[in-house]
């Protein structure tokens, strides 16, 4: 399954499993079973090397299992074909996303205006506070 130019997951990596969709539908849910989970070993993988291997796992973080196993599961559509390739589109899509590289953030600095009205603001705050309550003579 190719995931982008640079990247390919073989197909026996992958592993398919259906079960019946939860919600309405009547019959047609009851019988058939047309929810799909696609689940991928990233782990264990042969598509990526170590280094790839332990910058994707860092980047999908929290979506993979404690075996690192990365699980889509769709049941969107009536059909078992129909939610087996968007199962595929999606895992696609996920591991297309973690593997983008993260735009570094560059540090700035506040402008002047924002630090005189932040000032400002303080400056008035401490005055209403000042001027609260009675018995001041200031």
């Amino acid at each position: 399954m190719p995931i982008d130019a640079t990247l390919t997951v073989p197909g026996d990596e992958l592993s398919v499993s259906t079960s019946r969709a939860g919600g309405p539908g009547g019959q047609h849910v009851n019988t058939t079973e047309s929810r799909v989970s696609l689940r991928w070993s990233v782990a264990t993988t042969r598509a990526l090397d170590g280094e790839a291997r332990a910058r994707l796992v860092a980047a999908l973080g929290s979506r993979l299992t404690a075996s690192g196993e990365l699980l889509v599961h769709v049941s969107t559509d009536r059909s078992q074909h129909a939610n087996r390739e968007e199962a595929r589109s999606r895992l696609a899509e996920i591991v297309r996303a973690a593997r983008k590289p993260r735009k570094s953030r560059r540090p700035t600095r506040p402008t002047r205006g924002s630090q005189l009205r932040r000032l400002g603001a303080k400056k008035a705050r401490a005055d209403r506070l000042k001027n609260r309550g009675s018995g001041h003579d200031d």
